[in-house]
């Protein structure tokens, strides 16, 4: 509901009154219609938002339409709303909308237009928050990869002409699409984020930012409120906020006094409503690592005591969804080596009040009952509950080709004298073969006396598994990169290959350029190995697949393995339902669900075990389902995997 009070009482302030000045309207008829414009602002003297002339709170809640199959879009917002909130927060990913230079998408999961219309529909609003940088825990903080191909070092987020050419013209296909959902033009978009968190990153361009606003200006003028957002510190706003444009902080559950967070918001602006735009009810979770866990008594605290100083909320995440594909990114923290570098999990149910499937948590009901005292009446129209879940069984995954096989080579190979890049090589995600053939020179027999010798790989970005005539020999992670390993070469021995796997681009801090393959020397003993043939896959689809009928007795790793079924439809009234692919026995790699990557797995290293498969992406009886699996390590002896009507990304955690 709204919260609306002071309809133009002798305390309204002049920004009050000139909102609603009329503007005449030339009807069809020919007569003259006097209207008052849509208008979403601030009134400084009472600590206000206005809407219209009146009082307006918001209670929003975080809801990435990239990390949710769109025929759950209406589901998700409904739940929302139920809870009692009036408000959606959401980024808008450049890199999912212009995956390459001037190929724009905005279809399925990439139609915003078509989100931002279903949350109008529920009479909400919308957060806005275009970026062009957004972080959001995604490959290179959302950035399309190829700006790392034409933008100079270290000029991201800066006032360099070519990433504003690059920007400006982002903008100029984004922009347009917004443009009817501005308030100010009768839609539901109140508010319109400039940047993300500037206050965060090392470079602090004023230039940039003001530049930035200007853009901003241009497009949304006084249709929308302008803000940004930092964290909870005095250098986050020196360098983050923007003039002319309102400065929120966001912090988490874990902030004992709300207060202390809020006076630096104070300090960029002395008036005005205060407002937490990243309450976290939650945290990210990174393989290899524990999954973090706030407690919903710290959530009600802090909910309880923003409540009191009338302040505005979104909740981050309200609901998380998943990082489908290659989509989630990583972390690397300032002043750490690589051993520090943390690439998050598949799923991204963020310990959320609607947890990875959209259903309710304890969280929830918590957050529902605190807003209903405070007369943010909730809709009664739907009373959201755990939907069922599919157990359908084990299936056995049969193996189909190796990835050192030629079929599998979807990319023409590439041939340099030195290693190159994924990005010089124009390659988005998955993993790149590198390969070279060992020269006795190489191998340096009369030197060095001993069949063991030094390898060393200089950049490993992410993780290296080094093979000998297609035999693995070792596994490299990032942390280890320029460490010599020990390689016992025979005279026999002819081709040297590395995989390398990107994990996940680094989506935040000073580490915002995160190539991705080898792009140095890679030596053996005392010799420069080369020159270097280059395969990419990209993985980006596996119909290709199809052409191998029948499956093989044993395969190489690493190799494709794949599973066909129909569902059973015993009954007129089957339905299907939300499922998890359970991965236990499997080591490592990528699972495809009818063609859609559904993600990475990584069961020997944990936490997560089950990829969530929505029902959306299954196909019902009598038509056929296909599991395809590139696994890259090792496979349980039964090759066996189940679809599971139980999540598990609390797993145990490998090494």
């Amino acid at each position: 509901m709204l919260f609306r009070r002071g309809w133009f009482s002798s305390s309204t302030s002049a920004v009050a009154v000139f909102v609603y000045i009329a503007v005449a309207v030339v009807g069809i008829s020919g007569s003259i219609l006097w209207t008052s414009k849509p208008t979403f602002t601030v009134d400084y003297e009472r600590n206000e938002f206005l809407m219209d002339g009146q009082v307006f709170r918001y209670i929003s809640g975080s809801l990435h339409y990239f990390r949710v199959p769109k025929a759950y879009w209406k589901d998700r917002i409904q739940k929302m709303k139920a809870a009692g909130l009036n408000t959606v927060s959401t980024y808008v990913e450049w890199s999912l909308h212009e995956p390459r230079p001037d190929n724009y998408n905005f279809e399925d999961m990439a139609d915003l237009e078509h989100f931002l219309q279903l949350i109008k529909d529920e009479g909400m609003y919308v957060l806005l928050r275009p970026g062009p940088y957004i972080c959001a825990e995604r490959d290179f903080g959302g950035f399309p990869y190829w700006l790392l191909n034409v933008v100079p070092r270290k000029r991201l987020r800066t006032n360099d002409p070519s990433y504003k050419h690059y920007i400006t013209k982002w903008f100029n296909v984004l922009m347009p699409k917004i443009d009817r959902f501005l308030y100010g033009n009768g839609g539901n978009i109140i508010m319109v984020q400039v940047e993300n968190e500037y206050g965060s990153y090392n470079a602090c361009d004023q230039k940039y930012m003001l530049w930035l606003r200007d853009l901003f200006k241009s497009y949304v003028g006084y249709k929308a409120l302008l803000y940004t957002t930092d964290g909870c510190g005095y250098q986050y706003f020196t360098c983050g906020s923007i003039p002319e444009v309102y400065a929120t902080v966001d912090f988490g559950a874990s902030t004992k006094n709300v207060s202390d967070c809020f006076k630096y918001m104070r300090k960029a602006q002395n008036r005005g409503p205060l407002v937490n735009s990243e309450f976290y009810v939650g945290w990210l979770a990174y393989w290899q690592r524990p999954v973090p866990v706030v407690s919903s008594k710290d959530i009600a605290r802090g909910i309880k005591d923003m409540l009191a100083l009338n302040a505005s909320i979104n909740f981050y995440m309200f609901h998380g969804g998943t990082n489908f594909g290659f989509t989630a990114g990583a972390n690397k923290f300032e002043n750490k080596n690589n051993s520090d570098y943390m690439p998050q999990l598949t799923s991204y149910d963020y310990d959320a009040p609607l947890n990875e499937a959209g259903d309710p948590t304890e969280k929830y009901f918590v957050i529902k009952k605190l807003l209903e005292e405070v007369n943010f009446s909730a809709s009664n129209e739907i009373s959201p509950v755990p939907a069922p879940k599919g157990n359908y069984g084990k299936f056995v995954m049969r193996p189909l080709v190796s990835l050192f096989e030629k079929v599998t080579q979807r990319h023409e190979p590439i041939e340099n004298n030195i290693p190159l890049s994924f990005e010089k090589l124009d390659v988005d995600y998955g993993f790149v073969m590198y390969e070279t053939i060992l020269t006795d020179d190489q191998k340096d027999y009369k030197n060095n006396g001993t069949d063991s010798m030094d390898l060393v790989i200089s950049v490993i970005r992410d993780r290296a598994i080094v093979y000998l005539d297609q035999k693995q020999v070792n596994v490299i992670p990032r942390k280890y990169e320029n460490t010599p390993i020990k390689l016992n070469v025979s005279e026999a021995d002819k081709k040297l290959s590395i995989l390398i796997e990107n994990q996940g681009r680094i989506n935040y801090g000073s580490f915002l350029e995160d190539r991705k393959g080898i792009f140095e020397p890679v030596k053996l003993g005392s010799r420069t190995l080369g020159p270097w043939k280059m395969i990419p896959y990209t993985l980006n689809e596996t119909s290709w697949l199809s052409a191998i009928v029948e499956p093989v007795e044993n395969v190489i790793l690493p190799a494709f393995y794949r599973t066909r079924f129909a569902f059973p439809n015993d009954t007129s009234s089957f339905q299907l339902f939300d499922t998890y692919l359970d991965t236990t026995g499997w080591h490592k790699g990528v699972a495809f669900v009818n063609g859609i990557n559904i993600g990475r797995y990584w069961s020997s290293g944990g936490p997560q075990i089950n990829l969530y498969v929505p029902a959306t992406f299954l196909v019902p009886p009598p038509g056929e389902n296909t599991i395809v699996m590139l696994e890259l390590e090792g496979v349980p002896d039964d090759l066996s995997i189940s679809l599971t009507d139980k999540p598990n990304i609390f797993g145990h955690l490998g090494v």
